[in-house]
């Protein structure tokens, strides 16, 4: 089968024929028809979970997919083949992923797609539209509330501000300026121009009573800890990207901290579900084919998701 793979930790995507993998007891063959790319690929590429699980080289990354079964291993009781599913493919050993034409995982891990979805539009949604969703769910947002959305442009910021807005928050999202109006179409009320003036600055001139929600997917810690002084005692801290000083919020009254997704099959299917009902948009902001991963992988400046076609 066709494929991208990387010969080492830290290597350079490059085509490559591979086997076709067969699915064992329990679990589906999907042939891949579209993969969402995410930040987490290069870092997986780069060895964030070496040590911590099995790796196999030539390494396929990929992590989210959506296709259709060509085949079920024994004992599978959910799918069929033919039918159309999407989810967050991560299953050791690392490195047969959905960069590919074919990938295996188990059937717990898969979603049916409605059939209102597209295959493009599955394969955007697993990680960046389950951390929103979670996120979403976990702090429990009142309608009314202020939420500060600092990284909206990507892909889990373009979830994460209609997910907030449909829960009632007055949401002020950070974009260029040439990204305002698609922010503003996406729910929120409020766009600030983050390379105009710190953004810190620009909340507490519009909002000096602070706001409710501080939802930051892009800020080193040093910026992430002067942006928290525009969230009033008691309100809401979260980084996705682990910089927030849990010690030194809970110092300052402020809840959340660092947040990592453990949604799964079950609150994708939520998503899907809310896609297909028109409550959901999903950002898509490029589709190319599999073979320009090189070039997207890891690029900076995305407005959404970029999907690569198999």
């Amino acid at each position: 089968m066709r494929a991208m793979v990387v010969h080492e930790f830290g290597g350079r995507l490059v085509p490559a024929d591979m086997p076709t993998p067969e699915p064992g007891p329990g679990s589906i063959q999907i042939r891949i028809e579209a993969a969402g790319v995410n930040p987490y690929d290069r870092k997986l590429i780069d060895g964030i979970l070496d040590g911590k699980l099995p790796y196999d080289f030539p390494m396929i990354p990929g992590v989210d997919g959506a296709g259709t079964v060509s085949a079920v291993g024994a004992d599978v009781s959910a799918f069929g083949i033919g039918d159309r599913v999407a989810g967050k493919f991560l299953v050791p050993p690392i490195g047969h992923g959905t960069f590919a034409e074919f990938t295996t995982a188990p059937e717990d891990r898969a979603t049916l797609i409605p059939d209102e979805v597209t295959a493009l539009q599955a394969a955007a949604l697993p990680t960046a539209g389950l951390t929103a969703q979670d996120l979403a769910d976990a702090t429990g947002i009142d309608s009314g509330q202020l939420v500060l959305i600092n990284g909206a442009a990507g892909g889990v910021g373009s979830f994460l501000v209609q997910l907030a807005a449909t829960a009632g928050a007055q949401v002020i999202a950070t974009a260029r300026p040439d990204d305002s109006d698609r922010m503003i179409r996406l729910g929120a009320t409020e766009v600030v121009d983050y390379t105009r003036a710190p953004v810190g600055d620009s909340v507490h001139f519009a909002h000096p009573d602070g706001i409710d929600v501080l939802f930051d997917l892009v800020s080193p810690a040093p910026q992430l800890a002067d942006l928290t002084q525009v969230v009033r005692p008691g309100g809401l801290v979260y980084s996705t990207i682990f910089a927030a000083d849990e010690a030194d919020l809970r110092a300052r009254g402020l809840k959340g901290g660092n947040f990592e997704s453990t949604g799964g099959s079950r609150e994708l299917r939520r998503l899907l579900q809310r896609v297909a009902d028109g409550d959901v948009v999903v950002p898509i902001d490029a589709v190319r084919p599999l073979t320009d991963a090189p070039g997207v992988l890891g690029a900076s400046g995305a407005r959404g998701k970029t999907v690569l076609v198999v």
